[in-house]
């Protein structure tokens, strides 16, 4: 019905002339219907029209000021609202637009995990960055969590794939894309599936139990853990090792005047690197994601170190 795009010119939606054909569907087929909302004018027409479920997409839920206008439109209403999360990965604000509403009193309110946008170049549409969604998770454990493998991806031939996993992380739900002509769709359309594909993942996905109370099970699964903390604990206590490190080339930089960053070294580690986890079964994405990190905590200690003398001053 409404459809916000990030540059003009491109499809927007049909308007609100849509929610008469969405009432007739669902008067022929008993269907519910969904719509995306942007602002107080989209709710009013939407309730009026009788739509089931309203979500915010994540283009909206950037901005505070929309989220509360759609809030109070929305106050005390007894219909399904969802909110996406924002384009960027930025947990606060996904966070903001759930408490918005929740303090609107809306009752049967959920989240959508849509990906993220990124400047890097990766397989996906917007990167997934599961851990996020599982963050919101724990913050609101009774949050239905519905996943969009669909705009995850942007490609059709891995939403099976995301979905999957989407299930296998314990997400309540899936919102998928359907088209009966995808290639024609007027928008989006690499990422939709026809009907019959959609039945198709459907059979195929698998959903699996949360856990298991046979005790062999519980045996097994306690040791691996066990594992896995003492391992966690070693990885931990080898990254304080390599920051002492880092302390000391950042004195010897301070020493000699040296800047922090050099590039060259960088892209030889991270090339490097790259290989060294191919070979191990780590992803490229993975390897690149956990070296930027440990990088960017090493340019801080050098930093503090460098810069010491002039905070003294």
């Amino acid at each position: 019905i409404w459809k916000p795009r990030t540059r003009p010119g491109n499809f927007e939606g049909v308007g609100a002339i849509g929610l008469n054909w969405l009432q007739k569907v669902k008067e022929e087929t008993g269907l519910k219907t969904a719509t995306e909302v942007a602002n107080k004018n989209h709710v009013d027409l939407a309730l009026e029209h009788d739509v089931d479920l309203l979500w915010i997409g994540a283009r909206s839920t950037v901005s505070p000021f929309i989220v509360q206008e759609i809030a109070d439109a929305l106050e005390g209403t007894d219909k399904i609202v969802l909110v996406k999360n924002p384009v960027n990965p930025d947990l606060s604000l996904w966070l903001g637009a759930v408490e918005r509403l929740s303090k609107a009193n809306i009752k049967k309110l959920g989240v959508i995990h849509r990906g993220f946008s990124t400047y890097e170049k990766t397989k996906y549409r917007n990167i997934p960055e599961w851990q996020m969604a599982i963050e919101l998770q724990t913050k609101f454990p009774d949050l239905p969590l519905i996943n969009d493998p669909s705009h995850i991806s942007g490609n059709r031939e891995m939403i099976f794939d995301i979905s999957q996993t989407a299930l296998d992380l314990n997400f309540d739900g899936l919102m998928i894309e359907t088209h009966h002509d995808p290639d024609s769709a007027w928008s989006d359309a690499a990422q939709q599936v026809t009907p019959k594909k959609l039945v198709q993942i459907m059979e195929d996905l698998k959903i699996r139990k949360e856990t298991d109370e046979e005790a062999e099970y519980n045996q097994k699964i306690s040791n691996l853990r066990a594992q896995i903390d003492i391992i966690d604990n070693q990885l931990i206590d080898t990254l304080g090792k390599r920051m002492k490190v880092s302390d000391g080339i950042g004195e010897l930089k301070r020493q000699r005047n040296v800047a922090v960053l050099q590039t060259n070294r960088w892209n030889s580690i991270l090339g490097k690197m790259i290989l060294e986890g191919e070979s191990k079964g780590l992803s490229e994405e993975f390897v690149l994601r956990m070296f930027k990190a440990i990088h960017q905590e090493s340019i801080n200690h050098q930093e503090k170190i460098i810069n010491a003398e002039a905070l003294k001053k």
